[in-house]
């Protein structure tokens, strides 16, 4: 039986948690609500996704290497919520309290650390479940890695992905710098939509493929937009394309999970999370 690893989008969690759920604060007036849902997906997770090892991954904030290679890198999103901030260091408290590893490293965005530990632990023969919903993601899908979309509920391998995009997970970075990104304020080639850059890349496999079958591509404007903009696909290119190796701490003791139920359970007094509680002692009765 094989090894698993599961590797979280903790950054992901996070926001999803601040927009999704009311405003909360405790008894000391501190916000609370991001940090209520976090520690409601980490029982969740804990509960669902047996592992031997389990990584929490997590931005740095918002300067990375992608910031220097091109300035307006998602300069189009507006200043994280001051409320929210002040709820960053508690949710690496509430995974200290879950027994939970933490990654960041300066620099870099989360799902750099997730590409750089899937890498290295499928190269250990471990499988790896990335827990997460971003497709941003869903270029490190092999026979070895699989992501969980928790949103839908949902394992995601390579026809899964090949279903939803037109693509192998292996094409992925070629798709996303042709069709670019709006939220990321990533350029792309004018023109090119999804369905186009899948036939396209169905058709030709790779950028460079494309791009030595220039003259075979019938649609006029499509041809002239990839010739005259092929420096900011290059640019796109280098965005969306995760670094698989980072400079990590490769001891991956430190991922088994370390659960002490009565450090979680003074964690969760703390900020008055009653409800959570009684979700985290049924886990403990359930694992016993």
């Amino acid at each position: 039986m094989s090894r698993v690893a599961a590797l979280v989008d903790g950054s992901g969690f996070m926001y999803r948690a601040y927009y999704g759920l009311p405003q909360l604060t405790n008894d000391r007036g501190q916000p609370v609500g991001a940090l209520y849902g976090f520690c409601s997906m980490l029982i969740s997770l804990l509960d669902k996704h047996e592992s031997d090892l389990f990584c929490i991954a997590m931005d740095s904030g918002r300067q990375t290497f992608r910031s220097e290679i091109y300035a307006a890198y998602k300069a189009n999103r507006s200043e994280t919520p001051p409320d929210l901030k002040l709820q960053f260091p508690l949710m690496k408290e509430a995974c200290i309290a879950f027994g939970a590893h933490v990654a960041s490293k300066t620099g870099f965005e989360a799902d750099d650390l997730i590409a750089t530990y899937a890498r290295k632990l499928s190269a250990k023969g471990y499988e790896v479940r990335i827990i997460a919903s971003d497709k941003d993601l869903m270029q490190l899908v092999d026979e070895k890695i699989s992501m969980f979309d928790p949103l839908r509920s949902k394992v995601i391998g390579v026809e899964d992905v090949k279903a939803r995009y037109g693509v192998l997970p292996s094409q992925m970075i070629a798709l996303q710098a042709l069709t670019g990104d709006s939220t990321d304020n990533i350029p792309g080639v004018q023109g090119v939509g999804p369905k186009t850059a899948s036939k396209l890349l169905n058709e030709f496999k790779t950028l460079e493929g494309i791009y030595q079958n220039i003259d075979k591509i019938k649609q006029q404007k499509i041809r002239e937009n990839l010739i005259r903009q092929k420096d900011v696909l290059e640019t796109s290119l280098k965005l969306v394309a995760l670094d698989n190796d980072v400079d990590i701490d490769e001891n991956f003791d430190d991922l088994v999970v370390s659960i002490d139920y009565n450090r979680t359970i003074n964690f969760l007094n703390l900020h008055n999370f009653s409800s959570l509680i009684g979700r985290w002692t049924k886990l403990r009765e359930k694992v016993r």
